[in-house]
């Protein structure tokens, strides 16, 4: 039979030398009477229900009350300038997006250091390459 004490404490003391010497340490369940390190500190569960409940955590508005949802609902259907993350832009009219940012434009440019490159009719963007989506300007 093992002793539960003693392979507690040697958990303990391994974690800790694992700490000390800056590597990590896996996940593991709490062990019985070892208090974690951030005994009395709030769980991130817990912070996140004391702000819900304090009402600080209020959704991101432009400062009129609009959502960055608002905004993109009332932009599908009109002209869009999408600027992914390798700083090539894509103009063309916003037909949908889901909630991973992932875009379908129609009427599609591709503009690169301002220059025009190419046109397509429907283009597809993966969200995870845009780095913004803006309303375009139009041309006089």
């Amino acid at each position: 039979m093992s002793n539960p004490p003693a392979a507690a404490a040697a958990a303990a003391a391994a974690a800790a030398a694992a700490v000390a010497a800056g590597t990590a340490v896996p996940s593991t369940p709490p062990l019985p009477g070892v208090a974690p390190a951030t005994a009395g500190a709030p769980t991130t569960t817990q912070a996140s229900a004391e702000a819900t409940a304090s009402g600080a955590a209020a959704r991101a508005t432009d400062g009129r009350g609009r959502t960055p949802a608002d905004f993109l609902t009332t932009v599908l259907g009109r002209p869009v300038v999408v600027k992914l993350n390798s700083g090539v832009e894509y103009r063309g009219v916003l037909a949908c997006l889901d909630g991973y940012m992932n875009i379908a434009l129609e009427q599609t440019e591709e503009v690169v250091g301002g220059e025009l490159k190419a046109r397509y009719g429907d283009a597809f963007i993966r969200g995870n390459n845009v780095l913004y989506i803006s309303t375009q300007q139009r041309r006089v």
